[in-house]
């Protein structure tokens, strides 16, 4: 009986460790501005409650650079708004973002913004983890494509 009890206390220790590696791991859900409540945007960094309730007001956004264009009134500089983006954002259609609106996405340069427009028109979510996984590093590769896919839709 002791070493079930053992090998069931084992079990059950590998399963919370496994569930702790996979929270740290995937990436957090993006706020939609369209929708969530000021209480939630409140939470983001940089979003006081005042501009919360003006995030609200100024419904709906169709672009995160109409988003960004209400944070620039509230006087958030480009490194806040890069914070306020992984948390906040209007998710982009891959196949009609402009240069503005993907380089909105943290951790977006040149160089993607260019992969990113080079596979246009995409079809599927899989041509684009495809066709940009090819340009991240093996070892990296699930997780940047996570957190990418956040950021964009196909419409």
């Amino acid at each position: 009986m002791g070493r079930v009890k053992l090998l069931l206390m084992t079990a059950g220790v590998a399963l919370v460790c496994a569930g702790v590696l996979q929270a740290q791991t995937a990436p957090a859900a993006l706020l939609d501005p369209n929708t969530a409540a000021d209480k939630e945007l409140a939470t983001v960094p940089h979003i006081t409650a005042a501009i919360a309730k003006t995030i609200v007001a100024k419904r709906p956004y169709k672009t995160v650079a109409d988003l960004d264009a209400l944070l620039k009134e509230q006087k958030l500089t480009p490194e806040q708004l890069t914070e306020v983006h992984g948390k906040l954002f209007v998710r982009l259609d891959l196949n009609s973002a402009t240069d503005q609106e993907i380089l909105a996405i943290p951790g977006i340069g040149k160089r993607m913004l260019h992969e990113f427009k080079e596979y246009r028109p995409y079809k599927s979510m899989d041509q684009f983890r495809r066709e940009i996984g090819k340009y991240i590093d093996r070892d990296k590769r699930d997780a940047e494509l996570a957190r990418l896919e956040r950021y964009v839709t196909i419409k």
